[in-house]
């Protein structure tokens, strides 16, 4: 099992502002926090949706589903109009999820290399970030985002 950077979004919601420092270089605001955080609100709320009419109603073809029937956005093609915000049956996808300007997280890769834990982990108060062996599980809600990250997701059904 390798480690991962393990986001818990129900603590990470509770928290006002971040104060995790982002060491990528194009994230001098905590910019890859905020990234992270919206990839992960992205993935773990999208219904995946059979007829998808997101897909169908973007006029820059930024929403696509793959072969394994997962839908992902493409950033560079988004012009974010929102004309998928506003097709989404189940008002999943939030208008400020959708941004043009963004750069991907780097996992703090340089820093793996050498023995250190990503910059955000330490930074993290409510420990909402964490870099460590763990397993997708989804009667745990926790959901593998790419290789390197690793969700833990309040459902979307789940009862206050």
């Amino acid at each position: 099992m390798a480690r991962k950077l393990y986001i818990d979004l129900e603590k990470c919601r509770a928290c006002d502002s971040c104060q995790a420092p982002c060491s990528y270089f194009y994230h001098p605001f905590n910019d890859g926090i905020k990234y992270l955080r919206e990839i992960a609100e992205f993935s773990t709320t999208c219904r995946q949706c059979e007829a998808a009419p997101c897909i169908h109603a973007c006029p820059s073809e930024a929403l696509e589903r793959l072969d394994d029937g997962m839908i992902i956005r493409w950033n560079m093609r988004c012009v974010a109009c929102n004309t998928c915000s506003f097709a989404c049956p189940f008002g999943t996808i939030l208008p400020e999820l959708i941004r043009y300007e963004q750069s991907r997280c780097d996992y703090c890769i340089g820093r793996l290399d050498d023995g250190e834990l990503p910059i955000c982990v330490g930074g993290c108060g409510p420990g909402a970030i964490r870099f460590e062996d763990i397993d997708p599980d989804e009667k745990a809600h926790r959901y593998s985002i790419g290789d390197h990250l690793v969700v833990h997701a309040i459902p979307w059904h789940r009862e206050a």
